[in-house]
């Protein structure tokens, strides 16, 4: 029986080849985009699900607060943290604490070679996570002073062959560190990521006593993982945390009336939903990622509506089957097994269909979205059940509604063809596409406001100039005692080639987080509790004209001034913080910054350190002169390959042994957007192919109205309508779904685009052409999808139509 129906949904399918080309086209669409989206999202949330122990280890986090309100948050804390909770929570069973570091050279031998990403870690480190560790032994590999895990690609690449383990390399030309372990190549889904981990017990010593982190509480910087005894409560233990701080640190908190408090975050929680001060690297967005799940389950379901609308708008071309096997003995149990069988086939063939799409578009979807996707995927278990459960859902969900419409004609009112479609049919089919219109208009309206925004940010002022500007990395061996007059020295001779007009050292360049982070800073005179937190950039006599910083009040550091490294610089948010409405009030006060006193001698305007995306902060500018941080370098546009040449020969004249590496800092800025940029390609491909499915289905619907209206059309030609009349007929039905979708859709995309723009400081408003325009779009596709089959309608001979049966 069931070879049976399989045959005729066989023939069925080939008699039909339009519709069946349609309908396996767009449901191949619909599941190839929902698989790569699905992998996608499967990949963004399985960040760290790679660790034993991983739904045991919390992040500790802090937001600091002055007189009762936010001022920072962090994701790496106070230094005293870690072993502080440990020792007064019993749930606590270890504790990781972490510190980033700069890049680094090591040397071993004749052998020299750059350190990426070193970090300093505690010694449970391998204990607490699941990276894997190929020599050495976990337990003690961290444990002593001037140690050293590396990774496996440092190992193969500078020890060629040799078992690095129990050798010494020396980092910066400094110190010798011993090899005590090699890690293994680590996952990309981690938001951890190293080349060396050098002992934490390291930088203790090297601080010394009197500034031992152990017992500081008011330094932020230091990344603390907790692994918390089976059965804890992380809400409770969280709870237990404003005790113990308040005894350890309270007076300190309350010197500078403010406060710290200590929240818990989950390991798995840190890619999606942290972007706070003092993260490894840029997190993903977890609103994003959901959206675009949202993109995979209208994709799909506009494909199996198009399944549904032309399957049930063909039910009167299949009623005269249907009551000839009525008449011969079916059962109307066999009618809807045969039809579940048809959508069954239809849905088998656009999943294989699908297959060879997803082979074909993985690559670029990679490109497109920066994933790191393989073709092992096709391997994996949760690939084949997504595509199972699509396969499964998409062939019984859009199969069971034809299926019961089609077996529930009467055989005796189809054989005298007195069947015609029934209002409750054609009030699902529009209303089927009002929802694909509506889907359709929502995703495109959210497609031009992604990108209205990105364009919004990179055509604002920044407040700054950073064109021509190229930085140079700073140098990471150096020899402290000469170091200001060797950099002097670099600067005065770059400035006489021809091809570079500023040169400037600073802590931070515009693109980059401000690292330096101050509190208790406060006007001389008034009580300690006026401290407030402020961001610092420490910069050399030159900074602020490099970068043609806007001064609204006072004057800039200079040299003819020989108190200027006691001076600080303030912009306006800094001012306001300070209590000051107008910049020219502040010039002259007297600062307290950390038990010294500054004087305030300008005020600058503010201007945009970072994306569009974050508000202005207060900033700090102090006088460095002696600095060693990235260098800005203002070059000309003529002979820039020769400039270079020139700075990279000056570079290892005057820093030898340090690698000489440079960016162009517009694009560098420019890198902040790049995640909102795919993120609006992702979410434009996307809904370009939601557009595309749903306009397979539309093509389809107009093919057979057209047909079943085709003496209709005869009669109005002979009876005088012109083609124009006749494309308007046909055009009405369909703008008006278009218009009812435009109605339903517009507040739900007001409100979704609306709260997506709240993520941005800086953001355009959801203006109203942003609707208009995609409505227009879509209302045009929609028109000319149609126009292939009514024009030819409208065309066709009157006598040939009226012969239609």
């Amino acid at each position: 029986m069931y070879r049976n129906y399989l045959t005729i949904a066989w023939r069925n399918l080939l008699r039909h080849k339009a519709f069946s080309a349609i309908n396996i086209l767009g449901l191949a669409i619909g599941i190839a985009a929902c698989l790569l989206i699905l992998q996608y999202v499967r990949f963004e949330l399985s960040y760290d699900d790679f660790h034993a122990k991983g739904d045991r280890i919390y992040r500790v986090r802090q937001d600091r607060y002055n007189e009762g309100k936010l001022s920072t948050q962090w994701a790496a804390g106070a230094y005293a943290a870690g072993n502080s909770f440990k020792d007064a929570f019993g749930e606590i069973e270890e504790y990781v604490k972490m510190l980033q570091r700069g890049p680094m050279v090591a040397s071993y031998g004749t052998e020299q070679f750059k350190v990426e990403k070193p970090m300093f870690a505690s010694e449970a480190f391998f204990k607490v996570f699941s990276y894997p560790l190929l020599s050495g032994d976990p337990n003690t590999a961290l444990a002593e002073p001037n140690t050293v895990v590396i990774s496996k690609a440092l190992a193969e690449k500078y020890f060629k062959g040799q078992d690095p383990l129990g050798k010494s390399i020396r980092l910066n030309e400094k110190r010798e560190y011993k090899i005590t372990g090699v890690a293994g190549d680590l996952p990309p889904n981690t938001h951890l990521k190293f080349d060396a981990l050098l002992s934490y017990i390291t930088f203790v010593k090297q601080m010394g006593p009197d500034n031992n982190p152990e017992t500081a509480w008011q330094w932020d910087g230091c990344l603390t993982y907790l692994l918390l005894k089976p059965g804890t409560n992380p809400n409770a233990l969280e709870a237990k945390f404003p005790a113990v701080v308040d005894k350890l640190a309270g007076e300190e908190h309350k010197r500078y009336n403010s406060a710290a408090i200590y929240l818990l975050q989950s390991l798995p929680d840190i890619h999606l939903y942290s972007n706070f001060m003092g993260e490894v690297e840029p997190n993903g967005d977890g609103n994003a990622v959901y959206l675009l799940l949202g993109i995979a389950f209208f994709i799909v379901v506009i494909a199996w509506v198009n399944y549904i609308n032309l399957a049930t708008a063909r039910a009167i071309n299949r009623a005269k089957e249907v009551g000839i096997r009525k008449v011969a003995g079916s059962f109307r149990g066999q009618l809807i097994r045969q039809f579940l069988l048809e959508s069954a086939l239809l849905n088998a063939l656009a999943v294989l269909v699908a297959l060879v799409l997803v082979v074909v578009a993985l690559p670029f979807f990679n490109g497109l979205s920066g994933q790191q996707l393989s073709f092992s995927l096709l391997l994996s278990p949760s690939f084949w059940l997504a595509l199972l459960g699509l396969f499964v859902v998409g062939a019984f969900l859009s199969g069971l509604y034809p299926a019961f419409v089609l077996s529930g004609f009467m055989p005796v009112t189809v054989l005298k063809g007195k069947l015609s479609a029934s209002h409750r049919g054609v009030f699902l089919r529009k209303s089927l596409v009002v929802f694909q219109f509506a889907a359709s208009l929502f995703l495109l309206t959210g497609t031009f406001t992604v990108f209205r925004q990105i364009q919004f940010m990179r055509d604002q002022k920044l407040g700054i100039n950073i064109d021509q500007t190229l930085v140079i990395r700073a140098p990471i061996v150096r020899t402290d005692s000469t170091f200001q007059t060797t950099m002097t020295a670099f600067k005065e001779e770059m400035l006489r080639f021809p091809g570079i007009s500023k040169v400037a050292v600073s802590t931070s360049v515009p693109g980059d987080a401000v690292g330096w982070n101050a509190g208790g800073i406060r006007l001389k005179g008034t009580d300690e509790k006026e401290g407030r937190q402020y961001r610092v950039i420490g910069g050399d006599y030159d900074y602020l004209d490099t970068y043609d910083m806007k001064l609204v009040a006072g004057r800039k550091f200079s040299k003819a001034y020989g108190t200027d490294p006691k001076a600080v610089i303030f912009n306006k948010m800094a001012v306001q913080q300070l209590g000051f409405d107008k910049p020219e009030a502040a010039i002259g006060k007297e600062i307290e910054f950390w038990g010294e006193q500054y004087r305030l001698i300008g005020v600058i305007d503010n201007y945009h350190q970072q994306s569009l995306r974050e508000a202005y902060e207060p900033l700090v500018f102090r006088l460095i002169p002696d600095l060693a941080g990235p260098i800005s370098v203002k070059v000309g546009t003529g002979q820039l390959s020769g400039t270079i040449a020139s700075l990279q020969a000056g570079w290892n004249r005057f820093f030898p042994g340090n690698p000489f590496e440079y960016f162009f800092l517009d694009e560098h800025f420019n890198e902040q957007y790049k995640a909102d940029q795919r993120f609006g390609q992702v979410f434009g491909l996307f809904t370009g192919l939601a557009i595309l499915v749903a306009c397979l289905g539309l093509f389809g619907l107009a093919s057979f109205a057209t047909v079943q209206r085709t003496k209709e059309i005869g009669v109005r030609k002979v009876l005088g309508a012109s083609v124009m009349q006749i494309l308007q007929l046909l055009y009405k039905d369909f703008a008006l779904l278009v218009v009812i979708g435009f109605v339903i859709s517009v507040p739900i995309a007001w409100y979704v685009t609306n709260q997506w723009l709240q993520g941005y400081a800086f953001r355009t408003g959801p203006e109203w052409w942003l609707f208009v325009l995609p409505f227009g779009v879509v209302l045009l596709i929609a028109l000319l999808t149609v126009s292939f089959q009514t024009l030819k309608a409208a065309l066709a001979n009157p006598v040939k139509s009226l012969r239609t049966e």
